[in-house]
Formats: structure tokens, C-alpha cells, sequence
């Protein structure tokens, strides 16, 4: 694990600061983009594509947005990735899905794993290279991102439905400050109500009276193995909502396991890690999207 000390939201997460100077967010090719049956006004995704007149396929960041799971918005999308879609390499899909006022867990991963699912059947209509996806979120969308990229393919090739016969894999995860271990609930006080309305109990439910099951099931941390793709964690260490075990925790086994990982600390950063705040972090995030999708080209990303 590769620990980085040089620099560092409620669960309602900002939007990352920008890299420098302002970077100006680009307006969606395409918004409100319906991807389920289950609740259309939910279900709905923008797609950024790169600013390129280069026809090759480009790689793509599937980006779900914080909010406690129960608000936040996918627009705008985070500076690092705007940045890679004016300088035209990179296209962005932002995610919307439904909310705990609507449905608890796995209502929102399930709504994840098929936003990214139909991404990939447009591949071609949209110009994006199917083999290199890569996910990203802060708070409640690090922990969505955290789950995709740790669980197992849900490509069903003989499903009727030709969005379910897509992969959900992704070639890296971009955390910041996503929960990760739902067992810390029964050790460290977690005050913000959200992680037991995302599990459909009442704010102020004790642990242990919380079903294992659903708590194991939330967990990122249950689905590590040794075929994960690689992560990078971003996490401040005085941060009062995600407390850092849960970095720690996810970073331990992925390492456990041989996974690539890198535990990027920021030195007293609270929970607007989650929206990309701290010294170096766009810069890392921006650089680390680099590395591992336009170098995932010869290798191929999808599992």
C-alpha cells in the first residue's frame, strides 16, 4: 500500500475544486439519457464526450456523485474529469440513481451497475472504448464506486435484456472518501443518519439490532479479491463523517490481496476530501485516471 503525505463532506458532497485555475465544466452531448424501467425519473445519466476530432474510441470515468445517497445531483462533474474531456482524451458518463426516500440498498447499486451496463451498449453510438471504463465518486458515490469496482462481473450473456449481457468491470476506482466497512458501525460512532437509511432503518438504530446480512451486502469490503482492478483512495485523516478506518480497512485487504492500491492521506483533511479538496488530490486523481486508462489501451481493461 503507498502511502501519500503531501498534502490532505457531510455526506453531501461538493464538487471538486478545481485543478489551478477554474476549469470550466463542459455541458453535456447528451443529458437525461433514460437507463431503466424501475423509476425513469431517477434512472438517468448525462454523457460528456471528448473534445476531439481523433475518431478513435476514447476511454471513459463513470462518475456517481455523493449526497448520503439520498440527494446531490450528477452535474457538474468533477474538475479533474472535465479537464480530461476538454483536452479531448477522455469522455465522462454521470450517473443518476435512486435515492433511499425511493428504495434502500441495492436500490442504488443495482441502478450503478446498470447506468455503466448500458453505457457500454453504446459504446459505439457514443464512441467510448468499452475496454476502458473507470469509475469515480466522492462520499456516498466513493462507496458506490468502491462496490462496483470490488464486485463481482454482472454480465448475464444469455440474458434477454442485450444491456444485462454487458460488463459492469472497470480497469480502476477513484474513491474519495467513500465508506467502505459497515462493521465499523458497531465500533465507531457513526452519527450522520445515512448509513442506516441506506439499509431502509430509522436514523439512531443501534448496530447490533442492524440484519449482518445487509450490512455485510453494503459493504465494499466483503467483495476484495485478488481480480480487483486497481484503486486509489483519497481520505482525510480528521474527517468526522467517513471516519479514515474505512480507508484503512479497504486499502488493508486490497493489499492483502496483491490488488494495486494507493492510500493517499491528506494531513488533517475533514470530509471535504470527498469533494476533491486537499493539497495534490485533483492532481494525483487526474494523473492516476491517465495511467490507467490510456495505458490500459494495449492491455485491455475489461475482465
Amino acid at each position: 500500500m503507498k502511502a501519500l503525505l503531501p498534502a490532505v463532506l457531510g455526506l453531501i458532497a461538493l464538487g471538486p475544486a478545481p485543478l489551478g485555475a477554474q476549469q470550466a465544466r463542459p455541458e453535456p452531448n447528451f443529458k437525461d439519457v433514460v437507463y431503466g424501467s424501475e423509476n425513469p425519473a431517477s434512472q438517468r445519466l448525462d454523457v460528456y464526450l471528448a473534445k476531439s476530432d481523433d475518431p478513435a474510441p476514447k476511454p471513459t470515468m463513470i462518475y456517481l456523485h455523493g449526497g448520503g445517497w439520498r440527494a446531490g445531483s450528477k452535474a457538474p462533474i468533477p474538475a479533474f474529469l472535465a479537464r480530461g474531456v476538454a483536452e479531448g482524451w477522455l469522455s465522462v458518463v454521470a450517473i443518476e440513481y435512486r435515492f433511499t426516500d425511493i428504495a434502500p440498498h441495492p436500490a442504488q447499486v443495482n441502478d450503478c451497475v446498470r447506468g455503466i451496463q448500458f453505457a457500454r451498449s453504446k459504446a459505439k453510438e457514443w464512441n467510448l472504448d468499452p475496454r476502458r471504463f473507470g469509475v469515480t465518486g466522492g462520499s456516498a458515490g466513493g462507496h458506490l464506486s468502491l462496490w462496483i469496482g470490488l464486485h463481482d462481473d454482472a454480465a448475464k450473456p444469455d440474458d434477454a435484456d442485450p444491456v444485462r449481457r454487458e460488463s459492469s468491470r472497470v480497469s480502476c476506482v477513484v474513491d474519495f472518501a467513500g465508506p467502505s466497512d459497515w462493521g465499523l458501525l458497531g465500533t465507531i460512532d457513526h452519527k450522520h443518519p445515512a448509513y442506516r437509511q441506506l439499509l431502509g432503518y430509522e436514523p439512531g438504530t443501534p448496530a447490533a439490532e442492524m440484519d449482518a446480512a445487509k450490512k455485510s451486502d453494503v459493504s465494499p469490503v466483503t467483495f476484495v479479491s485478488k481480480d480487483d482492478p486497481p484503486v486509489i483512495v483519497f481520505h482525510g485523516d480528521a474527517d468526522d463523517i467517513v471516519p479514515i478506518e474505512h480507508a484503512k480497512n479497504v486499502a488493508s485487504l486490497l493489499e492483502k490481496s496483491g490488488v494495486p492500491v494507493e492510500l493517499f492521506i491528506v494531513p488533517g483533511g475533514k470530509h471535504n476530501v470527498a469533494g476533491g479538496a486537499g493539497e495534490g488530490v485533483q492532481e494525483r486523481a487526474y494523473a492516476y485516471v491517465r495511467e490507467h486508462l490510456l495505458g490500459a489501451e494495449k492491455a485491455g481493461a475489461t475482465r
